[in-house]
């Protein structure tokens, strides 16, 4: 990514209703684990930071392509980050009880088919995957490009991509389901300067209306058939 765009999510991930909205499913998805945990492509660290609030059970670590983002996510979140490339991971084999990748998968440089293949390496058996996706290739937008985003996905085609991978009892879901019609009216009919960054701090009231409807939507019994991203769980056999 650009540096600015590491700069701006350095300055909002902690109060931002997007990131606060992604980290609690995260959060969700690695309630049984026990162990140590891979953020693979942990940005600035805003999520090794909130795992270590919240679960400092978990050894943490982190890789991110960036070397001053990378170094600021070591700082903030107090967790072991380094330098390094999701489709070449610098750890052992079978060294991680779970790994987490959120919207990585989606960038230029990454090979997905190899991301996953590092993954599943690095993982124990039973270890699991937890990814974050950007959903459906029309809702591509000024903001992808700015942030070197090349692919989005759906869910029939997340799973189909990990069962390929060599990944066991996968489920992929719809969320943030709720605001993709404001999503689709941002990024399709207003929004087409690649200078203007999705990633900004709202008007607090703003902040606290999206952040509201994100935790409603988690809340409920049962997913929303579709929305702006898509969140895989997958175990290593």
């Amino acid at each position: 990514m650009e540096a600015a765009e590491y700069v701006l999510m350095d300055a909002v991930e902690a109060r931002m209703w997007w990131y606060r909205a992604l980290h609690a499913r995260l959060l969700d998805a690695l309630a049984p684990v026990r162990g140590r945990v891979l953020d693979a492509g942990c940005g600035t660290g805003g999520f090794l930071l909130r795992v270590g609030q919240v679960r400092p059970d978990l050894e943490r670590f982190g890789i991110e392509w960036d070397a001053a983002a990378a170094d600021r996510a070591r700082r903030k979140s107090g967790a072991e980050a380094v330098r390094g490339s999701v489709n070449d991971l610098p750890f052992r084999d079978c060294g991680f009880d779970a790994a987490v990748s959120a919207d990585v998968l989606c960038h230029q440089a990454v090979d997905p088919v190899r991301a996953l293949g590092e993954f599943r390496r690095v993982l124990r058996p039973g270890g699991r995957l937890v990814l974050n996706l950007p959903a459906y290739q029309w809702l591509a937008s000024a903001h992808d490009r700015r942030v070197r985003n090349v692919r989005r996905f759906t869910a029939r085609g997340a799973v189909r991509l990990l069962r390929g991978a060599g990944f066991t009892r996968i489920r992929a879901r719809y969320w943030n389901g709720l605001l993709l019609p404001l999503m689709v009216v941002q990024r399709k009919l207003l929004s087409h300067d690649d200078s203007v960054s999705d990633v900004a701090l709202f008007p607090p009231w703003q902040n606290v209306t999206f952040h509201a409807m994100t935790e409603f939507e988690r809340r409920l019994p049962f997913p929303l058939p579709v929305g702006g991203s898509v969140l895989v769980i997958a175990e290593k056999p």
